[in-house]
């Protein structure tokens, strides 16, 4: 059985791109889109997209790796990966479990992330990696 989301279809392993297709992801999504939410950090609530939770052996960049470009900053966990043409932020890689990407879910081909209604914002401000051993 197939999730659905504004009466699209989410397929077991499902296609993703940037907006100008240079880059292209096909990312297993067996139970749809898990966990969608938003960060208020400095640079998500600057990029403003919903991401959802994907296991990294579950999303490979099917095309356009060569024009994928890598921003950090602050601690240089988490991996921010964009389109070098567009400047679209596809995925990526999380600090709090660098075993887990954050996919755009505007990414997913055919998919308009209006359509999941209300998005919990994650406290990206306050997040825990940032805090002082104690």
């Amino acid at each position: 059985m197939y999730k659905v989301i504004g009466g699209v279809p989410i397929q077991p392993v499902h296609r993703a791109s940037c907006h100008c297709g240079a880059v292209r992801l096909e990312v297993e999504l067996p139970d749809g889109v898990v966990d969608p939410r938003r960060c208020d950090c400095s640079l998500c609530r600057r990029k403003g997209t919903i991401v959802a939770t994907v296991p990294l052996h579950r999303l490979r960049v099917a095309a356009g790796r060569e024009h994928l470009r890598l921003y950090q900053l602050n601690t240089m966990t988490a991996r921010h990966w964009f389109c070098g043409i567009c400047g679209i932020h596809t995925h990526h890689q999380r600090r709090l479990d660098p075993n887990e990407y954050g996919l755009n879910v505007a990414c997913l081909e055919g998919i308009n992330p209006f359509d999941l209604g209300e998005v919990p914002t994650s406290d990206g401000i306050n997040h825990p990696s940032d805090r002082a051993p104690g």
